[in-house]
């Protein structure tokens, strides 16, 4: 009998750490890399840029992202000058865009981190990656 009760408690104690085990392994990695500047073609469609380059205030922006989750958001996050911009852009199905201005942000350099996330909640995000980079003035 008491035999049959160690056995029962050491299977428990397996089943609960392969689980946890299996809990911690991500689903998948995330990355983001940009910023990428998006222009307007003569046709006026929006164009972007191949690669990176220092954007500007007032530039148009967006962001390349890899990830498994589902409904990805970025939020891109500005400071400098005595400024603030917190700005959302869902990128499915097709990705967003940022204009670096507000009505917060009238000129100006600033740095800025863009987080790429997904809603675990709608109190509450995760944050899969990110990246920083310089606005220029």
């Amino acid at each position: 009998m008491l035999s049959k009760i160690a056995f029962a408690l050491v299977a428990a104690s397996v089943l609960v750490f392969a689980g946890a085990a299996f809990a911690a392994k991500p689903s998948g990695s995330s990355s983001i890399t940009g910023p990428y500047l998006v222009t307007a073609s003569p046709t006026g469609s929006p164009v972007t840029a191949a690669s990176t380059t220092t954007p500007h205030f007032g530039d148009m922006v967006t962001f390349d992202i890899s990830t498994q989750a589902g409904n990805p958001f970025v939020n891109l996050i500005c400071y400098g000058n005595g400024i603030g911009y917190d700005s959302w852009g869902a990128f499915w199905p097709t990705a967003g865009s940022f204009v670096l201005s507000s009505g917060g942000w009238t000129s100006g350099a600033a740095d800025c981190t863009a987080k790429l996330v997904m809603y675990v909640n709608s109190n509450k995000v995760k944050v899969l990656a990110s990246t920083s980079f310089h606005v220029d003035a």
